[in-house]
């Protein structure tokens, strides 16, 4: 049986008090690219086909974020140390979480919040589609 989701793109929203420093941030160490500026509110940037994050001022960010955002990719190592040369600080180098069956390591961001940059080890898990 075949199911197909009823959405077609997935916007993930955080929050920050400086907009230009957490554009930076996305733009410089990230690599992500910036699609729609919602008149100096949000900006809003893809992060694959479908799936985009936006960063926004119109609501105060939480002083201890809960939410964890993460990239999902087929090379973690490889993706860590572009992210390293860039100047991003992660919390520990990529390990594996026998527990999840993830490959992964974190980072923090934006206003604290929690990123992760990850690849599933579970065959069952979806692989990623073209479609855009």
């Amino acid at each position: 049986m075949t199911h197909t989701s009823p959405f077609a793109q997935q916007v993930a929203f955080i929050y920050t008090r400086d907009l230009n420093k957490a554009s930076a941030f996305l733009t410089h160490k990230l690599g992500l690219r910036l699609v729609l500026d919602q008149g100096g509110l949000c900006h809003i940037y893809q992060v694959a086909p479908g799936a985009f994050l936006g960063v926004c001022t119109n609501r105060e960010p939480p002083p201890e974020p809960g939410v964890t955002y993460s990239f999902v990719t087929p090379d973690v190592d490889g993706l860590y140390e572009t992210l390293k040369a860039r100047g991003v600080e992660f919390e520990a180098a990529p390990r594996l979480s026998e527990r999840f069956n993830v490959y992964s390591c974190f980072f923090r961001g934006i206003e604290n919040y929690r990123f992760e940059i990850q690849e599933f080890r579970d065959p069952t898990w979806p692989a990623a589609t073209a479609a855009t």
